[in-house]
């Protein structure tokens, strides 16, 4: 596939079957209770993967158990949508041993963030869309109404935009591309594997969670020199939650870190976007053209 030509899965629609799975961080049925009460709510029935209570120390199940888990969900053709239960950690460990022969032929929606980062890179470089967005284990937290609603909006083929306040740091511009990127640790992690997708002509979207500013800094800096940021249309920064610092102090903050390698370029970029490790994490369809508008007024994105 070429940028700007991934292929979206059919919506959902009532009566549609859904999987749960958890690719990375064990999770209990418990912990997803209210999840599969909205989902019965928006009409869907609900298989829960077999991973759902599974335990191997802080993963849930061996990683043969996820992979066989996700694989199965993949496979089966009356599943058509998959949400990963929760990130954490996990994910890359056993995307290599996935065949997506059968999800070509009929692809599905997988939804997530964070840890899932990993696939939606993996399937954005097959040629696919998906959704990053809230996971089931977040679906009852307050705040996340609206990011809930989005990825209702999204999974079942409604028209969303989303808007962010102006922020200090913007870069005024217009760009429009396929939108690519997801937590930055993953996109670090996945560089020079079968997983990457290239950022040439797209908009990156960004954001991670409880990391030293430091580390942001390298990881940047890695994207940097391996020249994943040259020819990105635009770029979009969402939340930087719970960052730590050394004690002898870094001396900027996350979003100044990440100015200080976008200004070497000449891509717009907008801060403050909701998406991430916060409750207004609005759902992104990772593959799909959209436009970025960055003025005195914020910053808006709309699917083209």
């Amino acid at each position: 596939m070429t940028p700007n030509s991934s292929i979206a899965p059919p919506s959902l629609r009532p009566g549609h079957r859904v999987a749960l799975v958890a690719p990375a961080r064990k999770i209990t049925r418990d912990d997803v209770a209210a999840a599969l009460d909205i989902l019965v709510g928006w009409g869907l029935e609900v298989e829960i993967g077999e991973t759902i209570d599974a335990e191997a120390h802080q993963f849930a199940g061996s990683d043969e158990l996820r992979r066989r888990d996700l694989q199965r969900q993949l496979d089966d053709p009356t599943i058509r949508a998959v949400f990963c239960a929760r990130g954490g950690y996990g994910t890359a460990r056993i995307v290599d041993g996935l065949d997506f022969t059968a999800f070509t032929r009929s692809p599905k929606w997988l939804a997530g963030f964070s840890d899932i980062t990993v696939l939606h890179s993996h399937l954005l470089r097959l040629g696919f869309q998906s959704i990053h967005g809230p996971m089931p284990v977040l679906f009852g937290q307050d705040g996340g109404t609206a990011a809930l609603e989005s990825l209702r909006q999204v999974l079942f083929g409604e028209s969303v935009s989303y808007t962010a306040n102006p922020y200090p740091l913007n870069r005024p511009g217009t760009a429009t591309g396929e939108l690519v990127g997801g937590n930055l640790s993953l996109l670090q992690t996945i560089t020079g594997t079968a997983s990457q997708a290239s950022f040439v002509g797209r908009i990156l979207f960004l954001e991670d969670l409880d990391e030293y500013l430091y580390h942001i800094d390298r990881m940047l800096l890695h994207l940097h020199r391996s020249g994943q940021l040259a020819g990105v249309a635009g770029l979009v920064v969402g939340h930087f939650s719970q960052m730590r610092d050394n004690t002898v102090p870094f001396g900027q903050t996350a979003y100044e870190i990440i100015d200080h390698y976008a200004r070497r370029y000449d891509f717009p970029v907008g801060y403050g976007f909701p998406t991430g490790h916060e409750a207004d994490n609005m759902s992104l369809v990772v593959g799909r053209s959209a436009r970025l508008m960055i003025d005195e007024s914020g910053t808006r994105l709309a699917y083209s």
